[in-house]
């Protein structure tokens, strides 16, 4: 059989394929986890900063006490002795920050002795005369350090303060505090995650229902809608929106189904009466040689044009009323003996050896027995169709476990797999077959809607250069006559 091929196909732009893999809840997830971690680094670069400007500020608010503090003392001891000055001094340093203090002349010597050999160790900064108060950072002793260095005057003479308290403390809470960040983040993202997960599922719960529902809506219940909710917002939009949509759809398609049928109604009388006339001046025996041929032509094409109409009077007819058959228990074997019978003449003119295997007595089923004629007649015309020259077509009858499975198998031309999908859609053919094999793509579109009626599955297997399988399975019926237990190999072949 010829190839049939779609009568469109539009190639998915570039990175389509990858955005279809990524189902929105997923995508939502990876957005939501994103936006969490961004605002968690920023909570946390936020606290981390306002931490350290607090204990920094702490530190800072401390030495300014302790200059104030060692001001007093000093303006206290202005007329003490030298001996009590200096124990004074070394006292407070001791009872302060651990002896970490000094008091500069404008030149950066001493004005009064270190208080303790931590002081005395200590790397104080250079302070100008005529600066102010200042904060200064030091590294001394393998850590960081903060010095307050504040000029001030005792008895008119110009002095330059400095106390100094370790930052290794903040340090610490400080690293103890980023990686408390750095632990709870991956945490913190997963749950996040999760969450938005959980969140976007819920939320788009109701799209998946609307679309279940949307692809269970064919042809056959083209009248059937989209439940809508009373939520009042962009799920219940979006729902009377495709529901507008299968109305405008039914209607057309309602609008179509008439037209067809109406048209193939209508157009079956004056084919007729062209047909019944010209078949009267084929009897004429007074006519000449080249109006008989014209007549001929007449006839023929009338005769192909009325199948056509049938054809479509039947499709027609399976819209508007798709189950309309009636059902009652039948014997499949007879019937495929039958149109065995009545193809192989068919067949053996067209040089074709058609032969009819079986292993089954009986097949008993639910059928419509002028249908299923119709449906082996369609498969096994489009065998001998789209056989080579000296082709084989074989027609095979099986009984496996519950199916009445019929094979009709040719090595002809064969279906490209691109084309393969599309071969039970109504007109579809591969123009090269348009001028080699008469034929209008119905008869496939045909017993696919037959097979559908008969709960039956149709589907086809094809290598091209290779030929064409077509399978029918039916259900087998218990309350059939004759048993489907009941086996026995049964051959006819024919020359």
């Amino acid at each position: 059989m010829a190839p049939y091929r779609p009568r469109s196909r539009l190639l998915p732009p570039r990175g389509s394929a990858l955005k279809r893999q990524i189902s929105i809840s997923l995508r939502l997830t990876i957005w939501f986890g994103s936006v969490f971690f961004s605002v968690w680094i920023l909570f946390g670069v936020t606290m981390w900063a306002n931490l350290r400007h607090t204990l920094t500020s702490e530190r800072h608010q401390t030495l300014a006490r302790r200059i104030e503090r060692l001001q007093e003392l000093l303006r206290k001891d202005a007329s003490a002795s030298a001996a009590d000055r200096n124990q004074d001094y070394s006292d407070f340093a001791h009872a302060t920050g651990n002896g970490l203090a000094a008091v500069f002349r404008p030149d950066g010597t001493l004005e009064l002795p270190s208080p303790s050999a931590a002081a005395s160790a200590f790397s104080w900064p250079k302070f100008q005369t005529g600066q102010s108060s200042s904060f200064i950072n030091v590294h001394a002793g393998g850590q960081s350090h903060w010095v307050l260095a504040q000029p001030f005057s005792l008895g008119g003479r110009p002095l330059v303060l400095m106390a100094a308290a370790p930052d290794a403390g903040n340090q610490v809470v400080m690293q103890n505090f980023l990686r408390g960040l750095l632990a709870l983040m991956p945490g913190l993202f997963l749950i996040a995650s999760a969450a938005g997960y959980w969140v976007s599922r819920r939320a788009l719960r109701p799209v998946d229902r609307i679309a279940a529902a949307a692809r269970s809506i064919s042809i056959r219940n083209i009248s059937e809608r989209i439940p809508v909710s009373g939520t009042n917002d962009e799920l219940q939009r979006l729902a009377e929106t495709c529901n507008a949509m299968l109305d405008r759809l039914e209607s057309s398609f309602q609008q179509m189904k008439r037209f067809t049928a109406d048209a193939s109604h209508e157009l079956r009388g004056p084919l007729t009466f062209t047909r019944t006339v010209a078949e009267i001046g084929l009897k004429d025996p007074a006519i000449d040689a080249s109006s008989r041929a014209a007549f001929q032509d007449i006839v023929d094409e009338a005769a192909k044009a009325a199948i056509m109409l049938d054809q479509m009077l039947t499709l027609a007819r399976s819209d508007a009323a798709p189950a309309n058959l009636v059902r009652e228990p039948v014997d499949l074997a007879p019937i495929v003996r039958e149109v065995f019978r009545t193809t192989q003449p068919i067949a053996a003119r067209q040089g074709l050896h058609l032969s009819l295997v079986s292993n089954a007595a009986s097949a008993p089923i639910l059928g419509d027995a002028p249908s299923l004629k119709r449906i082996l007649w369609i498969l096994l015309d489009n065998a001998i169709k789209y056989s080579t020259p000296n082709g084989t077509i074989t027609l095979r009858l099986s009984v496996v476990e519950d199916e009445a499975i019929i094979r009709v198998e040719d090595d002809g031309i064969g279906i490209a797999p691109s084309d393969l999908p599309f071969i039970f859609h109504r007109f579809y053919r591969a123009d090269p077959s348009r001028g080699l094999v008469e034929g209008n793509g119905l008869g496939l579109a045909i017993a696919q809607w037959i097979a559908e009626t008969h709960n039956a599955r149709l589907t086809a297997e094809s290598q091209p250069g290779q030929g064409t399988v077509f399978r029918l399975a039916f259900p087998l019926s218990s309350i059939a006559d004759g048993a489907p237990g009941t086996r026995s190999m049964l051959s006819y072949v024919t020359a």
